[in-house]
């Protein structure tokens, strides 16, 4: 039976900080806005990773996957790293265009993921102006998509609505950006379906979309991307920064499309975790 959004707060309230089960929870209580079906790919969940020694910081993590699929490496993978550097993670599982969803449901579905985890920080001992946001490819659009499009909560909405859907940081992995000349078309069919509206396309180019209050961001690539082209970060890394908004960019030159952490031996990883660590202590996200 698949356990409630009260039942597992409930849970968290009576035993954080021991070894909680790393529970799948859905988003909404009962029917989920935009819901076509009742199988398990049309109910968004988070699942939590809690780390052992928190500092206060967390990160809601989006897999990539083309909007077809979900990478497990690119969400479990990065929590069972960040976890180990005092991060409390949330892998999202959002709905996707292989399910037959479309903009803006995957919107949806971050928005109210930051929400949940900013709206339950207390309880979670969470620190609610530390919590972060991490996508790669796909999964990298839609954390940019938030970037650009978060709200600050609908009053009329539920507790969790109520609260803004601003991460205080993100984290863009060889990131689909434009969905323009340099874009991949698969993550843009699955997005907008087979013959999407220029007014649509340029909404979700999110270099097209940035905000002055955006939050900061750090973001990868590799030159030899041959699935998503390193311009797509190159356009937002400027698009950022001619809003003012405070970007960090690495441009590695080797290593193909959705290398992740770049090995499971945590003791053999991609320079960028070294990188991000060093943005994290700059940033004050973790000490």
């Amino acid at each position: 039976m698949r356990i409630t959004v009260f039942t597992f707060l409930l849970t968290v309230l009576m035993v954080r900080g021991a070894d909680l089960s790393q529970t799948e929870f859905p988003l909404w209580e009962g029917k989920v806005p935009g819901q076509k079906g009742d199988g398990p790919r049309d109910i968004p969940t988070l699942k939590p990773y809690w780390s052992k020694k928190p500092t206060g910081a967390a990160m809601v993590i989006c897999p990539g996957g083309g909007y077809g699929g979900l990478a497990g490496h690119e969400g479990k993978g990065y929590a069972d790293w960040l976890i180990t550097k005092g991060i409390d993670c949330f892998v999202l599982k959002y709905r996707l265009g292989s399910a037959g969803y479309r903009h803006p449901i995957m919107l949806g579905d971050v928005s109210r993921a930051i929400r949940t985890v900013r709206a339950n920080a207390t309880a979670w001992k969470i620190d609610s102006s530390r919590i972060g946001v991490i996508g790669s490819s796909a999964g990298g659009h839609l954390t940019s998509t938030i970037v650009a499009h978060f709200d600050m909560g609908n009053a009329k909405g539920d507790k969790v609505d109520r609260v803004s859907s601003r991460p205080d940081l993100a984290i863009l992995c060889y990131p689909v950006i434009t969905l323009g000349q340099f874009t991949h078309q698969g993550s843009k069919r699955n997005l907008l379906g087979d013959n999407p509206s220029a007014e649509l396309v340029k909404l979700l180019s999110n270099e097209l979309q940035v905000k002055k209050n955006s939050p900061p961001c750090f973001i990868w690539h590799t030159w030899e991307d041959r699935v998503v082209p390193v311009e797509n970060s190159l356009l937002f890394a400027s698009a950022l920064r001619k809003q003012g908004v405070r970007v960090v960019l690495h441009v590695y030159e080797n290593g193909r499309h959705g290398i992740g952490l770049g090995g499971r031996d945590h003791s053999k990883l991609h320079p960028w975790t070294r990188d991000l660590l060093f943005w994290f202590k700059e940033r004050k996200f973790l000490e």
